[in-house]
Parts: structure tokens; C-alpha cells; sequence
């Protein structure tokens, strides 16, 4: 009788004691961000993608590569840049003088991280190689599917579109990101810490992998075991739907959204010791995982209305179905 390799699930205390270690080594690196954080790994183990946006210069980029040097996995970067070509994210064919067969070479994006630097500097065309990545776990050249590495997580990050020499995110692409969160500045007391130890030496070099390969696979089945109740996913569909017919927003959430909304709201759920979904899990992540994908009316961005605080009355108007908190 063969042993089982699957990996097991973990309690509320190994759990807890692990995420804590990653948090914390994040934490040397990125003072003042606990809660920017805690979403990046909610998304880790939620198995979604996350975009950081903000202006230059805040951290965004060594954020993503203090998470990816939690795990001791493969990770890979790239650097967006107007002149790079699909087939410099994906990977390419090249004919075999030797065997006259074409073998493919693999891009960055074959990686159980995948650090997307300044995404929005490339043209839409590059962008779009990351679509079927990361809804389906697969890269398609030459007409050969090639399946890529689990967990395969995309870490990416943007500069506002505002500034120069940058291409919006198509819609299709938005949507494939969880989450969306800003770093912010950071408060005077850790800007101060930052020139007192950033001057000769970076914070991440020190920083040493938390967790392998195996142990991170058991954190994601952790997360994905936890419960939901069925007035919790009424609750959720609620919310999409209420996104769908609110008058200010031309674009609602989609349903690929409500479900790594679902998912999220699990990897919520764990974080705070509990094996169960309760409303006001999905209410805290609902702002970070649904507001990079909604398209306000432009009548409403004139009169000063934006994604979150729209959000906000749509979660102050829905009620809660009785059962719902368990």
C-alpha cells in the first residue's frame, strides 16, 4: 500500500505560524505596509495574480520580489518595454540545424512567479501574451500547448496612466488580475528607517525563503478547503449583480470576478483562523478584488465619483441574509 503525496491540511495554528513568517519577512524589506502586504499574500494563496499600481519609486517592484523570495521556487522577471515582443514573454521556436526540427525555447513567463515590471510600458499586442497564462495555466506557440508549472502566480506592476510612455491595461487583461492594490507613500517614520538602512546594503539580499515548493502547495489546499455557506455566495452574486445595474458604473464585474472574489474571501477567512467564510471576510477584500474592473459612466467621473467609493455604496446597500455570519 502506497503513501499518499498529496499534501494535507494544515491548522489554524501551523497555518497562521506560517503566514506569519512570510509577512514578517516581508515586513524588513517593506516597512509601514502591513496591510499591502497581507493582500498580496491573501492573493498568493488564493492562486490569483496581482497588479501594483502606483507611481515610481514607491516600493511596488521590491514588494514583488521580496514575496517571490518568501518561496523557494522558480521565479523569473521581466522588464516591459514598448520594443518587447510577445515571443519574449512566452518563448519561441527555433529550428534545429542538428535534427532539422523545430524545439521550442521557453519564455520568462515559465515560472512559478512571474515579476511583470512596468506592464503597462508594453504595446497591447505584448501585453495579451499574458492573457491565456494566466486564465488557463498554458502558453500556445506555434499551434503546440505548452502547460505551465502550478502554483504560477503574476505579480505585476504599472505606473498610473496618467504618466508618460504608457499603455493602458485592455479590460480583458484587468480582469484577469484578482487584485489590484497601491503601495502609497510611505509615513515619515519609515521613510526615515529607509535612509537609515537602505544607504549600503538592500534589505532583500538577507531575506531567505519561508517556505518550499510542497509546503506552499499545502497552504493553497489549506485555503481552498475552507467553507463557504450558500448565503455567503448569495451574498457575492448579490454584489456582482448590484455592480451590473448601478447607474454610475457602464462596466460591472464580471463572473470570473465573483469567483477569485470567492476565492480571496477564503484566503481571508484562513488568515483570520477560521476555516469558514463570514460576509464581512468578503466585504474587506471586495474593494482590492472588484474595483480595477469596473467603468464608471463618464457623467460619473465628472461629478467626482470613482470605483471604490461607488463600491462603497453598493456594500452599504446590500444586506445580508440572515445565516449568513455562520
Amino acid at each position: 500500500m502506497s503513501l499518499s503525496t498529496e499534501p494535507q491540511v494544515l491548522s489554524a495554528e501551523e497555518f497562521g505560524r506560517v503566514c506569519e513568517g512570510i509577512l514578517n519577512a516581508v515586513a524588513t524589506v517593506i516597512d509601514g505596509k502591513a496591510e499591502v502586504a497581507r493582500t498580496a499574500l491573501i492573493v498568493l494563496l488564493a492562486q490569483g495574480h496581482l497588479l501594483l499600481e502606483d507611481v515610481p519609486g514607491v516600493g511596488k517592484t521590491m514588494l514583488a520580489k521580496t514575496l517571490a523570495k518568501t518561496v523557494d521556487c522558480s521565479v523569473h522577471r521581466i522588464q516591459f518595454t514598448p520594443d518587447l515582443l510577445p515571443s519574449d514573454v512566452t518563448g519561441v521556436s527555433i529550428f534545429n540545424q542538428e535534427t532539422h526540427e523545430f524545439q521550442f525555447r521557453p519564455g520568462p513567463v515559465f515560472a512559478h512567479i512571474v515579476i511583470g515590471d512596468e506592464i503597462n510600458r508594453a504595446n497591447a499586442k505584448t501585453q495579451s501574451a499574458l492573457l491565456e497564462c494566466m486564465e488557463e495555466g498554458q502558453v500556445t506557440v506555434d499551434g503546440i500547448t505548452h502547460t505551465l508549472e502550478s502554483p504560477f502566480m503574476v505579480i505585476a506592476t504599472q505606473n498610473p496612466i496618467e504618466l508618460e510612455g504608457t499603455f493602458p491595461l485592455p479590460e480583458a487583461q484587468r480582469d484577469r488580475f484578482m487584485a489590484k492594490i497601491s503601495m502609497g507613500y510611505p509615513d515619515a517614520a519609515a521613510e526615515m528607517s529607509m535612509l537609515e538602512t537602505h544607504q549600503s546594503v538592500s534589505p532583500l539580499d538577507a531575506v531567505r525563503p519561508v517556505l518550499d515548493l510542497s509546503q506552499l502547495h499545502t497552504l493553497i489546499k489549506t485555503v481552498a478547503a475552507v467553507f463557504v455557506s450558500e448565503p455567503v455566495k448569495e451574498y457575492i452574486v448579490s454584489l456582482g449583480r448590484a455592480t451590473r445595474e448601478h447607474s454610475d458604473i457602464r462596466l460591472g464585474a464580471s463572473p470570473r470576478s465573483l469567483l477569485q472574489l470567492l476565492r480571496a474571501a477564503k484566503a481571508e477567512a484562513a488568515l483570520n483562523a477560521r476555516d469558514f467564510v463570514l460576509p464581512e471576510d468578503v466585504r474587506k477584500i471586495a474593494t482590492d478584488v472588484l474595483g480595477h474592473r469596473l467603468i464608471l459612466h463618464r457623467r460619473a467621473e465628472a461629478s467626482g465619483s470613482n470605483a471604490e467609493s461607488v463600491l462603497a455604496q453598493i456594500l452599504n446597500a446590500i444586506p445580508v441574509r440572515a445565516g449568513a455570519r455562520g
